[in-house]
């Protein structure tokens, strides 16, 4: 059994591969089938102990296609390619975030 190399690990699903953009957008695809609210954040710092990071503009509200989520992280990723970004996910019903995972890295080209 091979182990993984060292190094930081994030949140949600930080364990894999850096996700492709189809892999993403089958997350999203997920977000929206359970009513949640997609939001992008993105962070200079991923330091455990920071629980707010910069939203990049409004939640989603009016998100109806994963295309319309993806447009934004490209956005967010062109204007701030040197910090973390995540996608998260807002319960309307419970009033709190219900997920959330990072879709780019700054010292990664792809993630």
């Amino acid at each position: 059994m091979q182990t993984l190399p060292k190094e930081r690990r994030y949140e949600t699903l930080s364990y894999l591969p850096p996700l492709s953009d189809a892999q993403i957008t089958r997350q999203l695809q997920y977000i929206l089938d359970n009513g949640f609210i997609p939001g992008v954040e993105f962070s200079e710092s991923s330091a455990p102990e920071q629980h707010y990071w910069t939203m990049w503009k409004l939640p989603l509200f009016n998100a109806t296609s994963t295309n319309e989520i993806l447009n934004e992280i490209k956005a967010c990723r062109s204007e701030y390619s040197n910090c973390y970004i995540r996608v998260m996910g807002f319960d309307n019903v419970k009033q709190c975030q219900v997920l959330s995972f990072i879709v780019h890295k700054p010292t990664s080209s792809r993630y």
